[in-house]
């Protein structure tokens, strides 16, 4: 951590709550699932629009085959007339006629609606729904096939037929512009990768990233590839299927930024332009891409719902966190978006998709993971790119410092100043930045230049988004007094 908390956060007050983003696994089948049958073969004297599986035992062994005739029947049969009920009999109102054999729902399709036999409840694992939603289009597509042949089958008999109206423009035809998503994703989606990371022990996640530039460098979140970074394997696959192995060029635990490099890069790499994230106002139009659950190449849109979001997030695989001053976006991120990139409407990168907040832990419904609730949160990109540099250039992360250990609570009304440093040490270091600035243990700082602060996590989110050298504004109470001070920031190098 930086000299706020620099590798010390463990020593002072608990670190403040992570927020999930964890590289996903494959969506698993739900358990119970029936075995899909096949359908019944189609015809005009078949029941082409049911899946077999709901078919009752009668119909599938040994049951009696239905008539050709609707109403049971035998060809070439005439109906007997209706009798009608004679003028004054003791017997009236009559019996009711004998139940036709149609009535038998197991027997005939125009009988009462087919009720299943009950089966034990299912429990979902992690992405049942996608495995469920999969298995229903299955069925659906079944049906639909065997609908169509046999409306073919009835066109070719002679009956009579519908005549369509192609539209002017078929897709294929038309022209998507620019400015659209469509015409942002066709841009974009070449140059986004599906990175997998499988550890040494042979576990293994899904992220995303994007080609930074055209020497094969990709940008991505560290916690991505965090598990691989020493003893695993990395691949990235571009959207046309292409896959290359990659190595960690450099990895900043507290941005949560990596940078990978293609082994083999392939020539012709087209980098993602990178916008201005300081320019970027709440209710612009965004882009997400990436591969949530696994799901590459999936596209999402939103808008920017708010600016300077405080965020402390964790790789999963340590106790160290990151912290950010995050770009908010209501565009769905899941598992599996970590890395990827977070563009404004012209197609330049304003963000790296790197956590999403949830309503619990678990994702309710048995899932493992959670889902998108409309909140996600994206590295400013400007920050990104200053880190991508610093660990392209030295293979390390540089921090920005005020030279001040802070307590780590949420609500506090502020970040206050530490009693002590790790191992006993002074919580503001002698002849650092804060120490020159006149800051003191117990001090509550409360404003960084015109940013609220409203906890420690925030004053390192924000410090985190200036470079060493930059000058800042403080704000801090100490007893009832409130002054301002002007603190040039210094700096820490790596993560240790």
């Amino acid at each position: 951590m930086s000299t706020e908390n620099e590798g010390n956060e463990n020593d002072a007050v608990p670190a403040a709550p992570s927020v999930p983003s964890v590289p996903p696994v494959p969506a698993a089948a739900p358990e119970g699932t029936p075995p899909g049958g096949d359908l019944p073969a189609s015809g005009p004297d078949s029941r082409g629009d049911e899946p077999t599986d709901r078919v009752p035992a009668a119909h599938q062994e040994g049951g009696p085959a239905p008539s050709s005739d609707p109403y049971g029947r035998p060809a070439g049969q005439t109906p007997a007339p209706p009798q009608q009920p004679p003028a004054a009999s003791a017997a009236w109102p009559p019996p009711p006629p004998p139940v036709p054999s149609y009535a038998d729902a197991g027997s005939q399709p125009w009988g009462a609606p087919v009720h299943p036999e009950p089966k034990a409840p299912r429990r979902y694992r992690a992405s049942g729904l996608v495995a469920a939603v999969a298995v229903a289009a299955l069925v659906a597509g079944g049906i639909g096939g065997a609908l169509g042949y046999w409306a073919a089958d009835s066109n070719g008999s002679g009956s009579s037929g519908s005549t369509t109206v192609a539209a002017s423009n078929s897709p294929k035809d038309l022209k998507r512009a620019d400015g659209t998503v469509a015409g942002v994703a066709a841009k974009a989606l070449p140059s986004v990768v599906t990175i997998e990371a499988q550890s040494g022990d042979g576990e293994g996640g899904t992220g995303t990233g994007f080609v930074y530039d055209k020497e094969g460098h990709i940008l991505t979140n560290n916690h991505v590839v965090a598990s691989a970074a020493r003893s695993g394997q990395l691949t990235a696959t571009f959207s046309d299927g292409k896959k290359y192995g990659a190595e960690v060029v450099g990895r900043a635990e507290g941005y949560d930024v990596a940078v990978l490099k293609l082994k083999d890069a392939p020539d012709g790499l087209t980098p993602l332009p990178l916008g201005d994230s300081d320019e970027v106002a709440v209710g612009d139009s965004t882009i997400a891409i990436g591969a949530p659950f696994g799901l590459s190449n999936t596209v999402t849109t939103g808008i920017i719902s708010a600016k300077n979001r405080p965020v402390a997030s964790g790789d999963g695989s340590s106790s160290a966190n990151s912290y950010m001053s995050a770009l908010q976006t209501d565009a769905s991120i899941n598992p599996g978006n970590s890395g990827g990139p977070l563009l404004d409407a012209g197609g330049a990168v304003i963000g790296i998709n790197s956590a999403i907040q949830s309503t619990s832990g678990g994702g309710g419904m048995g899932q493992s993971q959670a889902g998108s609730i409309g909140l996600g949160f994206a590295i400013p990109v400007n920050q990104a790119k200053n880190v991508a540099e610093q660990l392209i250039k030295t293979g390390q992360p540089v921090y920005p410092v005020i030279g001040a250990t802070v307590t780590m609570e949420e609500k506090s009304g502020g970040a206050v100043i530490s009693d002590k440093g790790a191992d006993g040490t002074p919580a503001v270091t002698p002849d650092g930045p804060a120490a020159k600035a006149g800051l003191k243990a117990g001090d509550v700082i409360t404003k960084f230049n015109d940013t609220v602060v409203e906890s420690g996590p925030t004053l390192i989110g924000e410090i985190w988004t200036h470079k060493p050298g930059d000058k800042v504004t403080l704000t801090y109470k100490r007893g009832s007094e409130t002054s301002t001070v002007d603190v040039v920031l210094g700096e820490r190098k790596g993560d240790s």
